[in-house]
């Protein structure tokens, strides 16, 4: 189960997406995103090596606010070959140096979304160890005639701007919900869906 640290993170992890995220394709605002932490949740890593958390952020700096989903993995090294989806280094009270990745170029954050999907693992509370985050909502696909439902071969899709209420895009074969918080009221929606 998760181990949260009550610590330092210098940049934090707030301020190393507020950077990148003006980088990306799908970033929709004009200016220095100013964002919120408005949910998400975490997954463990059963070697105990990389830290999980999906991260959902809505920056208000636009007169409409714009919510998205950043999903990162933390590593005490380098990951080899991950250069381009490297948010950046951080340095963590307890755990020193850390490597901040964007999760959907981590292999061992797809395996745990895979296992996740096939549920083998529970989701965890973003903020608070050694707990279960519910509100988490796994929606697998059904088999196939003649066959079990297959996990390790799906292609993973982050879903970089969810939408309240929506589920995975028409044709997704599967899709996992998370909770967030809009205008003060708690919703969820799809943040991950599998083809």
């Amino acid at each position: 189960m998760s181990e949260i640290f009550a610590t330092t993170m210098v940049p934090t992890k707030k301020e190393l997406i507020g950077a990148w995220l003006p980088l990306q394709p799908w970033f929709a605002g004009d200016r220095e995103p100013v964002l919120e932490t408005v949910g998400g949740f975490r997954l463990d890593d059963p070697a105990g090596e990389v830290g999980m958390e999906f991260i959902i952020v809505t920056d208000t700096a636009s007169p409409e606010p714009v919510t998205y989903h950043v999903p990162l993995s933390y590593r005490g090294a380098p990951l080899p070959g991950g250069e381009s989806f490297l948010l950046g280094t951080s340095e963590h009270g307890v755990l020193g140096k850390r490597w901040i990745y964007d999760g959907e170029g981590d292999l061992v954050w797809q395996a745990q979304v895979r296992a996740l999907l096939a549920g083998d693992v529970e989701a965890q509370h973003q903020n608070i160890s050694h707990t279960l985050e519910p509100l988490v909502g796994v929606h697998p696909a059904a088999p196939e005639p003649g066959a079990g439902a297959r996990h390790g071969d799906r292609e993973i899709a982050v879903i970089r701007r969810p939408v309240a209420g929506a589920s995975g895009a028409s044709g997704a074969a599967a899709w996992i919900g998370s909770p967030w918080s809009a205008a003060g009221q708690a919703v969820s929606g799809a943040v991950i869906e599998f083809s």
